[in-house]
């Protein structure tokens, strides 16, 4: 059966064993190129003509321009560097498709093999995020056999302006080609290239990278550094105003214009005779108006890279309340850049690794890669939901419970951790009466061994009789609690919903069912103590 890549089409465009060499392998002049650092004297006209060019299919100036913005400003760094580490910590498992055969799952365990003995895999996902800004990261792979296995031996990131959008419109303005000699470019390999493109923005792939947005408030804050700049090297010096005779000559006057020049930053200099040089008030004035453009440039950054600005820095207005809102803002954005990288690993690497080994040719049932984004708040607020909503009657199976808090089903004969009470401890007192309840709190988790336990004696009846008699009396108000947990979407939407249902039961009837299980448990009690005496 022939291989078929991740879009389907047949895998005839090179060999296997031509994967062992990387493609920009044979186009040198990419590799001998220098960017040339267009924001060197960048001016609003030349910024827009670097953009419209990139629109027309000419991509080097402008993402050239773009690893010049993130290299000469250290604030625009700072705040990509958050957002790329953020998925970078991300942990994952490799998940087989829904309903999985047994041949699935064990692919699914080959892939997390395979991932787990690529030790550069954590820079592989670093390389990814630099789609965020430029809107695609290219990784070029390098293929080899290591232990009967194919696989990636070697995964390179390659600059953004070795690549180009192919002037022929049925081609498309959204392929990516490595630039060469023709108009449209070269293709690229099948399964030769990790190719992650990056939706900061809708749009083609020459408009879709975060720093399109970001230029602007680049070319503006570089102006206000400038200036302010100039500004400080003149505030707090005396004008300094040289005079000459009628008489002097050109070269006189460029002699006490460089002489003018000079004392402002030497403080010495001479002049001919007949010349002087008057000293007049400093310069006046302060930096809050650079101070002003340089923040509010800083600020817009940040609220593009980050969806806002106290996660940042302290800001006028800055509470505890407004940061956890721009951190949950921030929390949003990773977790939608962790969930392109995810699929886009699951088209261009982990679908090779299984066409070229295990013969697979379905992209649907193909594993995938899943980043573990759940908050650590979750998992409290979950352990304290869940036991409060059983108690009170819902039926809720285990399997959802799993699956939202990530906890694995035990297998088959696996221990696992149940709740306890402790042993009593013996009284020191003979005449102490034992106190076999344990106190508040005191509950301690203990493995064991699932397995079948004794028939339930008197109490186990009294038990489910007293249940039959609680659903009888919770039936109305379970019901729409049910209704609700299957309409929510959000704990705090269901939440809200129990309080409603619950706020309806009958107290009365509610306290007669206490009343009746004290009464038989009391009874029961003295009972059984009864037969024991005898």
């Amino acid at each position: 059966m022939a291989i078929l890549d991740q879009f389907g089409k047949a895998f005839e465009d090179v060999a296997v064993a031509q994967l062992q060499e990387p493609q920009t392998a044979r186009l040198a002049q990419l590799r001998y190129e220098f960017e040339n650092h267009p924001s060197r004297g960048l001016t609003p006209p030349r910024l827009a003509k670097i953009l419209q060019d990139a629109e027309q299919g000419d991509l080097t100036a402008q993402h050239e321009l773009f690893a010049d913005m993130e290299e000469k400003d250290g604030h625009l760094f700072s705040e990509l560097q958050k957002r790329r580490m953020a998925v970078q910590q991300l942990d994952w498992t490799i998940v087989p498709p829904k309903n999985a055969t047994a041949q699935e799952k064990a692919q699914a365990e080959f892939i997390t093999e395979v991932l787990e003995s690529m030790e550069d895999f954590g820079d592989v996902l670093f390389d990814m995020t630099d789609a965020i800004g430029h809107g695609f990261a290219p990784l070029e792979m390098t293929w080899g056999r290591v232990d009967g296995i194919q696989m990636p031996v070697k995964i390179e990131h390659r600059p953004q302006g070795w690549f180009k959008l192919a002037l022929d419109p049925e081609i498309g303005r959204n392929e990516l080609r490595l630039r060469d000699n023709s108009a449209d470019g070269e293709r690229l390999w099948q399964f030769g290239w990790i190719m992650h493109q990056h939706r900061a923005r809708s749009g083609y792939v020459s408009r879709s990278g975060l720093f399109r947005v970001l230029t602007w408030p680049f070319i503006f804050k570089n102006y206000a550094v400038r200036d302010l700049a100039e500004f400080l090297e003149i505030y707090g010096l005396p004008m300094r105003l040289g005079t000459y005779g009628a008489s002097a000559t050109k070269e006189d006057k460029a002699t006490l214009l460089r002489a003018v020049v000079g004392i402002g930053h030497n403080a010495a200099g001479i002049i001919p005779a007949g010349m002087a040089i008057d000293f007049k008030n400093a310069a006046t004035g302060d930096n809050k108006a650079f101070d002003s453009m340089i923040s509010l440039m800083e600020r817009t950054m940040s609220k593009a890279i980050l969806g806002g600005t106290l996660t940042s820095s302290e800001g006028a207005n800055g509470t505890q309340a407004l940061g956890k809102v721009h951190n949950e803002v921030r929390t949003e954005l990773r977790n939608a850049d962790a969930k392109q990288i995810a699929a886009t690993l699951k088209r261009q690497l982990i679908y090779p690794l299984l066409a070229l080994n295990k013969g697979a040719t379905d992209m649907r049932r193909c594993p995938s890669l899943v980043f573990d984004t759940q908050e650590p708040e979750d998992l409290k607020l979950y352990s304290e939901a869940v036991p409060k909503l059983v108690d009170v009657g819902m039926r809720i199976p285990a399997k959802w419970a799993h699956d939202k808090l990530k906890i694995p089903q035990p297998a088959e004969g696996d221990e696992v951790l149940v709740k306890t009470a402790p042993a009593a401890a013996e009284p020191t007192d003979p005449k102490a009466k034992p106190n076999n309840a344990p106190k508040p709190g005191s509950a301690q988790l203990k493995a064991r061994v699932p397995a079948g336990g004794p028939e339930g004696d008197e109490l186990d009846a009294l038990a489910a009789d007293m249940g039959d008699d609680w659903e009888e009396v919770l039936g109305e108000t379970l019901q729409p609690v049910q209704t609700a947990l299957a309409a929510a979407s959000t704990l705090e939407e269901f939440r809200d919903a129990l309080e409603a249902a619950l706020s309806q039961a009958n107290p009365a009837r509610l306290a007669e069912l206490l009343a009746r299980g004290q009464f038989a448990a009391r009874t029961w009690g003295q009972l059984n103590k009864v037969k024991k005496a005898d």
